[in-house]
């Protein structure tokens, strides 16, 4: 998919509004899985998917076709998210000499809380997972999100966040571990 999407962008930056069609049919599904990771909503995932493509589109000019096409939207998909998060006030900036990202700052992202209807569905271990998902840094949700919800191997998040795979494999141990914690009695169960 990598190389499918990098080629159909370039088409796209060349005036072809066909490719267009298909690079949103490839990338949305990946869209949504992690927007909605990250923000925990389906709805607001879908329209921050729409509202990345769309900047995706207008930016088409810039976009440099020796590099690959989805940690480029991954980045403009991620940025919607904080945005979006921090006008609801739910993102908060973490101190830079605690941050590991590469862009120098973490967000610390409130979980947002429960409708009557969501609070009776809680009982169900899938719902206390999202929860205890919900609870992690920004950082820690999406490093879930690429290798368990969209499946993707240690080198393709690697080459998505831009980030060495050895930091990726320090991400994935810690966010595991502040999940076990959130998690605690019911792992235990």
């Amino acid at each position: 998919m990598p190389a499918l999407t990098t080629q159909l962008m370039g088409k796209v930056k060349a005036g072809d509004e066909s490719a267009f069609d298909q690079l949103v049919t490839a990338v949305t599904p990946r869209g949504h899985t992690v927007a909605h990771s990250l923000v925990g909503s389906r709805e607001d995932a879908r329209e921050l998917v729409q509202e990345s493509l769309t900047k995706v589109y207008a930016a088409r000019a810039s976009y440099r076709n020796e590099e690959p096409f989805l940690p480029w939207f991954h980045r403009i998909l991620r940025n919607a998210c904080i945005s979006f998060l921090r006008k609801r006030g739910r993102a908060k900036t973490r101190s830079i000499s605690s941050a590991i990202d590469n862009d120098g700052a973490d967000w610390e992202i409130e979980a947002s809380e429960l409708r009557p209807d969501q609070e009776a569905e809680a009982t169900d271990t899938s719902a206390h997972v999202r929860a205890a998902l919900d609870t992690l840094p920004l950082k820690h949700r999406e490093i879930l999100s690429l290798r368990h919800f969209e499946d993707l191997s240690y080198a393709d998040i690697s080459l998505q966040l831009g980030i060495p795979e050895g930091t990726v494999m320090s991400r994935l141990y810690h966010a595991r571990r502040r999940l076990a914690e959130r998690l605690g009695d019911l792992l235990e169960t």
